[in-house]
């Protein structure tokens, strides 16, 4: 790119910066770097920041991406980082118009991690803490050696995803205190008197008097302990599995210190899987206002910025960013969602009123009633600000925007998947199961000294998502059993998921099966593993309702 382009690539993003202010968006300061595709699918591994600690993690999604864009199944347009001042990244292969729209889509992005609450806990000073971070592993490898610091960093990055995502937002018990004078010693602080001159001191708060009240606080201290012994740990089920061990597993101070690193990042990196739908629809409606100006453009608005000449390629363009690809597609949902919103505050579409419109009107009614209040845009943002995908979708993916959005529930079918359902209650449902805890099982620690003897046990919370057993062996258990240094155990439950028959021919109409219940019985399964012995190898067994059903060593 020559400096004549740079220029006018500048001036187009003012122009965006403009647009973006008119309309209300509150951005952080946004820099703009335009990025060779080895350049962007290098940051794209990185998690969108310019450096990492060496893992290789990083090169394995490097080559991921890179073989994707040579083979045209993928192309990144941007990347955009949750940082103050706001980093975009663009492709430098883009086209003039594609470049406007990533733009603005970009500050889309930027008002929204500003402003919404999910993004309130997040270190807005990532880039810096992140070489930080860089810093402190590079001193742990060049002290114990890079295979066993990557090898730790692999058994944490294989639980990275038993957290708490709510406990930023609740504060469930107090920080750890830290104590001077090493890790033994403990400085007992006495309540004293103070007078108004030093030397009066030793009258005030006599030697004996200091002595005998050092006493009665040792005294309480060591009841307290002796309470606790018989305490079960922890005392309720603990959900951030990361934070529990951070606090109580074995572990060396340099592992501690990675530990700490990983954890603060899947927690920096837990919001956007929060908040997905939202913020790119949000983000796709604010490129799209800017660009084209909407189908409710006003004449004192900014002018669109998608030229006449470009209007065609915008189009084709942002067509393929809300197409349906077979999946749920999240710039298509929200973006959907974005717009029913603003139509239906502006409309009046709300409260008593409409609910008794909905009830008792007809289609026609319906389809009229506008009370014209123009509140649409002050509604947008203050979801916004205050809601996340799961209190979006549930407030605002009505059974309308269902239907229109053709939205249906499928299931297996034989060797089939057919749509086996157009309710709008069965989806909406299916819809936020997927989003809870990320999709993923939710597992608790249940006993850090089970049956007395320092094992650790887990439980898995059946609740509609079945606990992969192979990941279960040979990724979870072997990882807690390296860091607890203890055997660890996980109790699950094993249902019967049987296909439906398959049919002799595609019925035209597909019955409607029955789903799963809330709540299935199955078989209680306790998988155990204890850490590997002098041959590397983990021994392993399986517990079926109390009965061994399998044993065996594993590498």
């Amino acid at each position: 790119m020559n400096k004549i382009e740079e220029q006018k690539l500048q001036e187009e993003f003012l122009k965006i910066q403009k647009s973006a202010d008119f309309y209300g968006l509150d951005c952080f300061k946004t820099i703009f770097h335009v990025v060779d595709f080895e350049t962007l699918h290098e940051l794209a591994a990185y998690g969108g920041f310019p450096s990492r600690y060496p893992h290789y993690r990083w090169a394995v999604e490097y080559e991921k991406l890179n073989k994707q864009y040579r083979h045209g199944l993928m192309k990144i347009y941007e990347m955009v980082i949750n940082t103050d001042p706001c980093h975009a990244y663009l492709l430098l292969a883009n086209l003039p118009i594609d470049m406007k729209i990533v733009a603005a889509h970009v500050l889309g992005h930027n008002d929204f991690f500003k402003n919404n609450y999910c993004f309130g806990h997040t270190n807005r000073k990532m880039l810096d803490e992140i070489a930080n971070h860089c810093a402190r592993i590079e001193c742990h490898i060049s002290k114990h050696g890079q295979d066993k610091v990557e090898e730790f960093i692999t058994q944490v990055f294989s639980l990275e995803n038993l957290i708490d995502i709510h406990s930023p937002y609740i504060k469930r018990y107090g920080e750890p205190v830290k104590t001077e004078g090493g890790d033994d010693e403990e400085i007992i602080e006495i309540p004293t008197l103070k007078g108004p001159r030093r030397y009066l001191d030793r009258y005030l708060n006599p030697e004996e008097w200091k002595k005998e009240m050092k006493e009665i606080i040792e005294k309480k201290k060591e009841e307290e302990k002796e309470k606790k012994i018989g305490m079960k740990i922890p005392e309720e089920p603990e959900r951030d599995i990361l934070l529990f061990l951070l606090l109580n597993a074995p572990l060396q101070e340099w592992e501690r210190d990675i530990l700490s690193i990983i954890r603060e990042e899947v927690y920096y990196f837990a919001p956007q899987g929060q908040t997905k739908i939202m913020n790119e629809g949000w983000a796709t409606y604010w490129h799209s206002k800017i660009m084209s100006g909407g189908e409710d453009y006003q004449k004192d608005e900014p002018a669109p910025l998608a030229t006449d000449p470009e209007i065609i390629d915008y189009a084709i363009h942002h067509s393929g960013t809300v197409a349906s690809h077979g999946y749920l597609n999240p710039y298509k949902l929200g973006l959907a969602i974005w717009k029913d919103i603003e139509a239906r505050w502006n409309k009046g579409k709300f409260g008593e009123e409409w609910e008794e419109c909905l009830k008792k009107g007809g289609y026609e009614d319906r389809k009229k009633y506008d009370k014209k209040i123009g509140k649409g845009r002050e509604k947008m943002f203050e979801v916004r600000k205050m809601h996340n995908d799961i209190a979006f979708l549930s407030e605002f993916l009505t059974d309308e925007m269902i239907a229109k959005q053709n939205l249906f529930h499928f299931q297996k079918y034989g060797d089939f998947y057919v749509i086996d359902s157009f309710k709008a209650n069965k989806i909406k449902k299916q819809v936020l199961f997927q989003l809870t805890n990320f999709g993923d099982p939710i597992i608790k620690i249940e006993d850090a000294n089970y049956k007395k003897q320092g094992e650790l046990y887990l439980k898995h919370y059946w609740e509609g998502i079945s606990l992969d057993l192979r990941w279960a062996k040979e990724v979870l258990l072997k990882s807690l059993a390296l860091i607890w240094k203890r055997p660890v155990n996980i109790e699950t439950v094993i249902t019967e998921e049987k296909d439906l028959p398959a049919p002799k021919t595609h019925p035209e109409k597909p019955p409607e099966f029955p789903g799963f219940p809330e709540k299935i019985k199955g078989e209680v399964m306790i998988l155990r593993c204890t850490p590997p012995g002098k041959d590397g190898k983990y021994d392993y067994n399986e517990k079926k309702n109390g009965e061994i059903v399998e044993t065996k060593a594993i590498i």
